[in-house]
């Protein structure tokens, strides 16, 4: 399983959030593209415009287990993917920010 540690990512770098909507509601990581796991297959579409071409796609959930399932499936369609290890809350835990959708400060729920 291809993984990188919070500590690794840079600001630019893409972020898929593949938690659920009240999980996001409740805090994400600021520039995020937010595909529940639960609708991912149904909107991959989603995911190949907004991903960069020639860059890698890092994904997150709230630990690790979701983004793990979801990082194997894009690698074995051949896309350049890591599981973010320890989601949002090594994420939290890291002093990053979490914030609403309306650039409140949030949690991670």
């Amino acid at each position: 399983m291809p993984t990188v540690q919070v500590g690794d990512l840079k600001d630019d770098d893409f972020l898929l959030d593949v938690r659920e909507d009240d999980e996001w509601q409740a805090g994400h990581a600021e520039g995020a593209l937010h595909i529940p796991i639960s609708e991912f297959v149904a909107r991959y579409g989603e995911l190949t415009e907004a991903a960069p071409q020639e860059g890698r796609i890092n994904v997150i959930c709230r630990s690790g287990g979701r983004s793990a399932q979801v990082t194997m499936y894009l690698v074995q369609q051949g896309i350049d993917a890591v599981n973010v290890d320890g989601g949002m809350q090594a994420w939290s835990a890291s002093g990053r920010p979490v914030v609403t959708d309306g650039g409140d400060p949030g949690f991670v729920l």
